[in-house]
C-alpha cells in the first residue's frame, strides 16, 4: 500500500465541497489514514510550497492557503497512489480539467481549484511529514 497527501484548499471548505471531495476518493476504494483541519500558517505554507519561492505568484500562494481553514489528510491505496488522486482531482486549471474530476466538475477559479495533491511517491513522503509528522 502507498500513501498521498491531499490537501482540501481554503475554497473547498468556504464553499462546503469537502464531504463531495472525500467521497469521490473513497469511491475509489482509497482510505482516508489520517484527517485534520487546520489553517496553514505562513511558515508551514513555506515549507510545503518551498519549490516556488522566489517566484511572482509565490506570496498570492501562501496568502490564499492560509486565509480559512483547509483540510489536510493521508490517503492509502495501491501502488502509485498519488497518480490516481491527481487524476480524479484533473488537471490544475478548473476551465480545462475533465469533466468527471474534483477540478472539471466543482472548480471554477485557476488560482481556487479546490485540492492539491502529492505529485510523486517522493513528494508525498516529505509533505506528509510536514502535515502529521507523528504518523510515522
Amino acid at each position: 500500500m502507498q500513501r498521498t497527501l491531499v490537501l482540501c484548499k481554503p475554497d473547498a471548505v468556504e464553499r462546503r465541497l469537502v464531504g463531495e471531495i472525500l467521497a469521490r476518493f473513497e469511491r475509489k476504494g482509497l482510505s482516508i489514514v489520517a484527517m485534520r483541519q487546520l489553517v496553514i500558517d505562513a511558515e508551514l505554507a513555506g515549507e510545503h510550497y518551498a519549490e516556488h519561492q522566489g517566484k511572482p505568484f509565490y506570496d498570492g500562494l501562501v496568502e490564499f492557503i492560509g486565509r480559512s481553514p483547509a483540510v489536510a489528510l493521508v490517503l492509502e491505496g495501491p501502488d502509485d497512489t498519488w497518480a490516481m488522486v491527481r487524476k480524479i482531482m484533473g488537471g490544475t486549471n478548473p476551465a480545462d480539467a475533465e469533466p468527471g474530476t474534483i477540478r472539471g466538475d466543482l472548480g471554477t477559479l485557476f488560482t481556487e481549484n479546490l485540492v492539491h495533491g502529492s505529485d510523486s511517491a517522493e513528494s508525498a513522503a516529505r509533505e506528509i511529514a510536514l502535515f502529521f509528522p507523528d504518523l510515522g
